[in-house]
């Protein structure tokens, strides 16, 4: 069965300061921050995301076993769209289209359905993630999971979740001693994930989870988890970059598995306080140099 959706009417979300003002046509204007164009273009593609969960869906193949569905086109369709006419001088980098928009410094990172193969196996954790960047600083990220309706926010400063228009803020926390491991890696050659979960150190202190989706760095920022680990190109990265600036708003200790500040290509890791990540980069230490060789 083929799925064809088009996009959703594009409302503005309700703010702690009650809702923006939007063009007598319904069309956005240049009156929303930049936090709240993220948070409606999230929740754009979040609801395309969400009525097509569990239904017949087409598939795309991209490479291997990556593959996209309707619901991603769909999804970064509806978001681009809400971005490209509230910032039309602001460049674009969706993870299905490529680049595009406008020729500024400042460019919008869009991952319409991170988890996709969860989703098509209507397995519950997908993420949507829209981030605005100018050089190396995250300014406004959200990821929202369309599935449980919440979304996790940051303006740069503050980190929130937000459900049934309701904001809280959110810190980390190492209690529950689950840490998420991203599996997801090149299987031509050694990658961190799977060195890790065969680690004894790490499976004594930790509890090691995989989801398969960036959701689980938003749970770092909101306390649910005390660590998330990944090998990979991070940095400028459209499934990352939200998660990245939620947690460093949200007071997370974020590196590259080495410890040092994140590059291109190094990985990530993301702790809930200091002990946390110091342990894991000792444990992490003895396996770089298999991995990069």
């Amino acid at each position: 069965m083929r799925l064809i959706l088009a996009p959703a009417a594009l409302g503005v979300p309700p703010t702690p300061s009650g809702p923006r003002p939007v063009g007598e046509d319904g069309g956005v204007t240049n009156h929303l921050t930049d936090v709240e164009v993220a948070l409606a273009a999230a929740e754009a593609g979040a609801r395309i995301v969400r009525a097509a969960y569990g239904t017949g869906l087409t598939g795309h193949a991209k490479s291997g076993l990556d593959f996209a569905t309707n619901a991603d086109l769909d999804a970064e369709r509806a978001i681009l769209e809400f971005i490209r006419v509230a910032r039309p001088g602001d460049a674009c980098v969706g993870e299905e289209s490529g680049t595009g928009g406008g020729p500024g410094s400042r460019r919008w990172l869009v991952d319409p359905l991170c988890g996709t193969l969860n989703f098509a196996a209507q397995t519950p954790l997908v993420a949507v993630n829209v981030a605005l960047v100018e050089g190396p600083d995250v300014l406004v990220g959200v990821s929202a999971d369309p599935i449980s309706g919440e979304t996790f926010w940051t303006d740069g400063h503050g980190a929130f979740v937000r459900l049934d228009g309701a904001d809280v803020g959110v810190s980390p926390s190492a209690r529950s001693l689950l840490v998420d491991v991203n599996c997801d890696g090149p299987a031509g050659r050694p990658f961190l994930g799977p060195q890790l979960l065969a680690d004894p150190a790490f499976r004594t202190m930790f509890g090691p989870r995989v989801l398969s989706t960036t959701l689980a760095v938003a749970w770092v920022a909101a306390g649910r988890r005390a660590a998330y680990v990944t090998d990979g190109s991070l940095v400028d990265n459209v499934h990352f970059a939200a998660g990245i600036g939620l947690s460093r708003a949200a007071g997370c200790v974020v590196s590259d598995p080495a410890g040092e500040e994140l590059n291109a290509g190094s990985g990530l890791v993301v702790a809930a306080d200091r002990g946390v990540h110091d342990r894991l980069i000792e444990i992490i230490r003895p396996h770089l140099m298999a991995v990069r060789d």
